[in-house]
């Protein structure tokens, strides 16, 4: 057993000698380390979402699970959020200060998936997301997905967008909003966005879900955009060998030839941010409601048919 404080609060740790990543010996005790470093620069990216918890007490080579209900044992000082779920009601975590990250990494959460929405507006999102899921390891073919979108969302219906690696096979356009809208209305502008994506470029991308359909096309898939979906959290830990991190980008690296959707981890992030400012670091300022897009979007469609 250890201890750690974070101003007020001190958290118990336990086991932080055991290994969560096999192939690199990466251990508990490291990724609260991680967690309690890279704190000031998530923690403004996920603040007020409630959080959807991915833990895996044994290592990632022994599967894990995902958590929403807040467990009885956690600290009361740990803030939390009731929504409705089907049926009832939940209470998730909100991760509002670097003691309830450390104190979530002490239980082996690697992975945490905020949802697009904050506590105060739980219906109207603050971010719409496209995750561009490529069918294979291919990264060229999500270098021109995402180029693309940007095409679409920025030169066409005046947005502004952001880019983000997954840390597993793709990347997710984001695009932060003023939450004037409700969910119902972003998933709908989101699904017609990417039609007329798709319409244009059929060979290369789709809005298939079925992946038997996809024949090789990138997937871009905006179910996220929902009640209760959500998305990898920007420099959360991924469960896959190397623990990559999920990581915001600038659009002007995606041509690097060196980059790939993990090409960031526990072990090299720390140096990225030491040698340039975090590439989301003015996102809020460019939040905007749909209204203008709508209009635009609808002009697109109206000129394809």
């Amino acid at each position: 057993m250890g201890s750690r404080r974070y101003g007020r609060y001190e958290i118990e740790t336990s086991n932080e000698d055991k290994p969560l990543f096999p192939d690199t010996g990466i251990t508990k005790g490291q990724l609260i380390d991680y967690y309690e470093k890279i704190a000031e620069v998530m923690l403004p990216h996920v603040k007020k979402h409630p959080m959807v918890l991915q833990r895996f007490p044994d290592g990632i080579a022994k599967g894990g699970f995902y958590q929403k209900q807040a467990a009885d044992y956690f600290p009361d000082w740990i803030p939390t959020v009731t929504v409705k779920k089907e049926g009832g009601t939940q209470d998730l975590v909100v991760c509002d200060n670097a003691a309830t990250l450390a104190y979530l990494a002490n239980q082996a959460c690697i992975s945490l998936h905020p949802w697009l929405s904050r506590t105060d507006k739980i219906d109207h999102p603050d971010l719409l997301v496209v995750d561009l899921d490529p069918p294979g390891a291919d990264f060229d073919q999500v270098r021109v997905a995402a180029r693309r979108c940007r095409t679409l969302l920025e030169d066409e219906l005046g947005m502004t967008t952001f880019l983000k690696l997954t840390g597993s096979k793709g990347v997710h356009v984001v695009v932060p909003l003023s939450r004037r809208e409700d969910f119902e209305t972003v998933r709908a502008f989101a699904r017609d966005a990417v039609d007329v994506l798709a319409c244009r470029h059929p060979r290369e991308l789709t809005t298939e879900h079925r992946k038997a359909k996809r024949r090789g096309r990138v997937y871009l898939d905006v179910a996220r955009n929902a009640y209760a979906q959500t998305a990898v959290a920007p420099y959360s830990v991924r469960p896959l060998p190397g623990a990559p991190v999920a990581a915001p980008i600038e659009w002007d690296e995606l041509s690097s030839r060196k980059l790939g959707p993990q090409s960031f981890t526990i072990k090299n992030i720390f140096r990225r941010l030491a040698s340039r400012d975090a590439p989301w670091a003015a996102m809020r300022r460019s939040a905007r409601t749909l209204a203008s897009a709508r209009k635009r979007l609808d002009g697109l469609r109206d000129e394809d048919r």
